[in-house]
Order: C-alpha cells, then sequence, then structure tokens
C-alpha cells in the first residue's frame, strides 16, 4: 500500500473539510504572476501561465507555465518560496500550464511539496492530433507526478475547498463562447471522437469581503460563462477582480464589446488581463467597462493582485 499517496487522499478529505459555512468569506487574497509573456529584468517571459495564490496566509499554485523550468527559475528570481506549497491547480490539460508540475513536485518533493494537484473532470482524456498521435499532456504527467507520491483530486462540481476557496470544476457553456481552437479531438471512452472543447477548464473563485475574485489559466469555458457560474454557484455578488489569461487575444470587436457588457453587468470592479487575453482586448475591455489604468491593465511577470492594495500589473505594463 502506498502509504504517502493515503496520507494525501486523507489529507485531502481534511483540506476540503476545513471549508466552513458556505458563508465563509477571505479577508486577505495575495496573487503573485510566476508565467506569463510580458517580462523585465526579473525573470523570463513565455507563452503560459502560473500564479502563487495565497488566501488568509494559506499559499495555493494556480498552473505551472509552459516550459519544465520557467516557474522554478521565476519563483527564486522574484525571491517566491514555493517549498511550503501543498497544494496545486491545474487549470487544463494545455502544456502551456501544466509543463512545470514534475519539475517543480521533484525539486521541493523533500518538504513534500505541490503533493496534491486540483484537476477538472476530462483532463485525463485523451486528445488526438491530426496525424493520430496524442495530445494531452497530462496522460504522461499523470504517471510521473504520481510516481513521486503526488495525488490527483478531480472535481466534477463546484466545490468550497478552503473557507472562502471554490473551484468551479468544469464549467457549463452556457453562452455561445468559442475560447478553444478546435485542432484536436477528444476520444471517448466508448471510442467515439468528438472536439476537444476542453470540457475539463476550471478556475478559482474566491469569495472576499469585497466580492468575488476569480482567477483563470486560459477561460477556454468563456470568461463570462466562467463569472457567471461563479457568481450562480459562489455567491451573486459583484466580480471584484478577474485576473489570468481569458483567451481574447483573436476576439472581434463585436465579442469584446458583448464580453464588456457583461462584464460590467457582473460589477466587474478590476481586471489584469494576462497570457492569452490579448493586449489590445485588455485595452478595449479598459475602454468599453469605464475601467481606468489603475484598475484594468497588462498582467506581468511579478506582477499581481492584492485585496487591500488592487492590481499591481508589473512594471513593464504599469
Amino acid at each position: 500500500m502506498n502509504w504517502l499517496r493515503l496520507a494525501l487522499a486523507l489529507s485531502a478529505l481534511c483540506f476540503s473539510s476545513t471549508a466552513r459555512a458556505a458563508d465563509a468569506k477571505a479577508r486577505t487574497v495575495d496573487v503573485r504572476i510566476l508565467s506569463t509573456m510580458l517580462a523585465d529584468d526579473d525573470g523570463f517571459g513565455e507563452w503560459g501561465f502560473a500564479a502563487l495564490v495565497t488566501v488568509d496566509g494559506y499559499p495555493i499554485l494556480f498552473d505551472t507555465g509552459a516550459h519544465p523550468d520557467t516557474v522554478l527559475k521565476n519563483a527564486k528570481l522574484l525571491k517566491v518560496d514555493l517549498s511550503g506549497v501543498t497544494d496545486v491547480i491545474l487549470s487544463h490539460n494545455h502544456l502551456d500550464h501544466t509543463a512545470g508540475l514534475i519539475t517543480l513536485r521533484n525539486e521541493f518533493k523533500k518538504s513534500n511539496a505541490l503533493a496534491r494537484a486540483h484537476v477538472g473532470k476530462g483532463i485525463f482524456i485523451p486528445r488526438l492530433r491530426k496525424d493520430g498521435s496524442t495530445g494531452n499532456p497530462m496522460v504522461a504527467i499523470k504517471g510521473e507526478y504520481e510516481a513521486t507520491g503526488g495525488a490527483f483530486v478531480v472535481y466534477e462540481e463546484p466545490r468550497q475547498i478552503r473557507p472562502g476557496v471554490w473551484l468551479t470544476g468544469p464549467v457549463p457553456r452556457k453562452y455561445p463562447e468559442r475560447n478553444w481552437s478546435g485542432a484536436l479531438r477528444l476520444r471517448g471512452e466508448n471510442g467515439e471522437i468528438s472536439e476537444d472543447n476542453l470540457p475539463e477548464d476550471q478556475s478559482l473563485v474566491i469569495d472576499t469581503v469585497k466580492g468575488l475574485v476569480v482567477i483563470s489559466g486560459c477561460g477556454h469555458s468563456g470568461v463570462i460563462n466562467t463569472l457567471d457560474y461563479a457568481r450562480a454557484k459562489v455567491r451573486e455578488a459583484p466580480i471584484h477582480a478577474a485576473i489570468g489569461g481569458f483567451h481574447l487575444y483573436q476576439a472581434s470587436d463585436d465579442h469584446l464589446a458583448w464580453t464588456a457588457g457583461k462584464m460590467k453587468e457582473f460589477g466587474l470592479q478590476q481586471f489584469l488581463g494576462a497570457h492569452c487575453t490579448g493586449i489590445e482586448a485588455v485595452y478595449k475591455i479598459r475602454d468599453l467597462t469605464g475601467l481606468a489604468r489603475k484598475t484594468a491593465a497588462v498582467g506581468a511577470l511579478g506582477g499581481g493582485f492584492n485585496l487591500e492594495t488592487g492590481i499591481n500589473p508589473g512594471s513593464i505594463s504599469r
């Protein structure tokens, strides 16, 4: 019997059971971006995303970057300590969000950091490229990660994992947002083939005293679908902040206008668009929502968000 894995499974139950009443509110939130495209002298930029999210003193790593060592290097350069981070959330299977998992786990294995990975149902479904080869890196990563003693926790629906801290699990596609390429195909349990619309895509939602803070890797479910679902399942509160990648860089002006309109309807107060959001998309959303430079910006490496002081885009995008 793998006693470490059993201990992690029991720990996951305790981790979930620490979530008290559904009305629990987080009082402190800090987000530090460890992987995205924009970077200055303090690290390395890449087409990927990762952020250290600390809620009421508890650290969680959200996504792990696009190259095996980027987050590790950037954390060292930014003097961010990941050795005490037990939990990592993977938003979806794409390599620009999962590539650093094994490197980070191996680096901090002695302190048993990054021992528990939270994923949405469907993340391990085989994907097929046009040439028939596999296109899902998580199929291989799963075995490697579990070989280190790490354990996956799979979510089919929203779950409060700590007081005020929620995972959406897979997000229903209520609105017709098409935030995926369609380049890969899913192979179902019965061998059926369908378009890969990233069914496992999930986001982190923090219910704070100021409203909801939503952190997204790519938002393949659609940013509006995600925000709407967060308000329906966590609390019908204003979106105090939306942070991360939202896959709007190829969106048309009409779609951006619709997106900004819904964001405004949901009470969006701060927006930090990193990774695949798109620079022009961020500026358009800023203008259309009536936000200002201090409340809507492009996220850069080392930047982030603090519940008390607001967004910090990073020096290069300030």
